[in-house]
């Protein structure tokens, strides 16, 4: 690659120490300062959505602090160098109305679509998860309907909440009536806990999801859950949605709906690097709520969560081994 070409990479940790210089992601140039740019980091500081406790406004700007503790240089078990294969870039973050919930998708609905139109794909750093609606209708304009996995405790397809149809619980409900994902390949990975009614997982089952149960890990282990998800994706664009409630609140207290139980972090990481090389498009990160948290124990899963993802990025295409 001709030196004029090759990706701008984060400041060293073997020159500057990782708690001080940029505040970018992972010490990250920014957007403005790099030529062309293949994966974009876009924060999303949005929880107006949030039905009980508020906070993951705040999610973007700890997730970038947490990153801080990254060793990005190379990763083994993908065998990549993700900053030097592939130009990543902190876009910044979008400007949200946090008084008017219709107003604010708007916003995030522009600046993703106009982002895709000049960058490869986009990690997004929530946030609560409303945003997702308008995340999707970004891919869409690009790419058509994904083939969506939505890592999670909750299923987030109910119609309403308190009569409101914009919430974190209400996104992927939305986005089907939309026809922004594939029923035909889309999945719930996590899910646990009680529901409001017995009746939900069949609404659910209805809009074209499958449901992987965070017993399966117990039951099936890792390595089955990959091969189900793989089935499912097939070749299709695959957007990724990770709520940070996935895992459990020993490893993510700090959100706004924990729910016991969870993943674990490690099966979450084992996950995302069994799902390398198929066609993903773009991801978010969402609902890390720092003001719960613990020594950055959640904005640290959400950081290297986002750091597995360029990983992915980096793999795109590769056959999976």
């Amino acid at each position: 690659m001709p030196e004029d070409e090759r990706p701008i990479q984060p400041v060293s940790g073997t020159i500057m120490p990782r708690y001080a210089g940029p505040s970018t992601f992972a010490r990250l140039p920014e957007l403005r300062d790099v030529p062309r740019c293949d994966v974009a980091i876009l924060g999303i500081p949005f929880d107006s959505g949030t039905s009980y406790r508020p906070g993951a406004r705040f999610g973007p700007q700890a997730i970038r602090q947490a990153s801080r503790h990254l060793r990005t240089q190379y990763h083994p078990d993908y065998d990549t160098e993700p900053f030097v294969e592939q130009q990543v870039a902190d876009a910044g973050d979008v400007a949200c109305n946090p008084f008017n919930i219709e107003q604010a998708i708007a916003q995030i609905q522009a600046a993703a679509t106009d982002l895709l139109g000049t960058v490869g794909c986009i990690i997004s750093l929530g946030g609560d998860h409303t945003i997702a609606v308008p995340l999707l209708r970004a891919v869409n304009h690009h790419h058509g309907p994904v083939a969506l996995v939505h890592f999670d405790a909750h299923l987030d397809t109910w119609d309403t909440y308190f009569g409101a149809p914009y919430t974190h619980g209400t996104p992927f409900r939305r986005a089907a009536e939309e026809g922004l994902f594939l029923d035909d390949a889309s999945m719930h990975v996590g899910i646990r806990g009680p529901l409001y009614s017995r009746h939900d997982l069949e609404r659910d089952a209805a809009l074209g999801f499958k449901v992987i149960h965070c017993d399966a890990f117990q039951t099936e282990g890792v390595a089955h859950v990959v091969q189900r998800i793989r089935q499912r994706v097939g070749a299709h664009p695959l957007y990724l949605s990770i709520d940070i409630d996935v895992l459990d609140p020993a490893h993510a207290p700090g959100t706004g709906t924990p729910e016991i139980a969870g993943m674990t972090s490690r099966e979450l990481v084992g996950v995302l690097r069994g799902l390398a090389g198929l066609n993903l498009v773009s991801a978010d990160v969402v609902e890390v709520a720092p003001a719960y948290d613990h020594a950055e124990v959640t904005s640290l899963a959400a950081a290297t969560i986002v750091y597995e993802l360029t990983n992915l990025f980096a793999r795109k295409g590769c056959p999976s081994e």
